[in-house]
């Protein structure tokens, strides 16, 4: 299956990444090569392999759960770029998907 341009200007754009007009060609031929791959292995029989869900250990250790000192909140803010009564202030940001 090959990747049109359209896709790799939507990909780009849900990306938030800004590409030139040039750049196209290459990755419109390469995210084609990756998918083609992919559609590849698709293809490739599994079915004497046992499935596997993960490489490492299935519980991660855990440590007692002992509460610590922290941070009070003076302390945070003290070191927050912004704030506002009494709490952090942040970026307003809109959604554009």
């Amino acid at each position: 299956m090959a990747v049109t341009r359209d896709e790799v200007r939507r990909m780009a754009r849900l990306a938030r990444l800004h590409l030139a007009e040039e750049e196209l060609p290459r990755l419109e031929a390469e995210l084609s090569r990756i998918v083609a791959y992919v559609d590849e292995l698709g293809g490739v029989d599994v079915g004497g392999v046992s499935e596997a869900t993960g490489v490492g250990p299935s519980v991660a250790p855990l440590r007692d759960d002992e509460p610590r000192p922290g941070l009070s909140r003076e302390a945070a803010l003290a070191e927050a770029p912004r704030t506002s009564d009494g709490a952090f202030a942040v970026p307003e940001f809109v959604d554009e998907s």
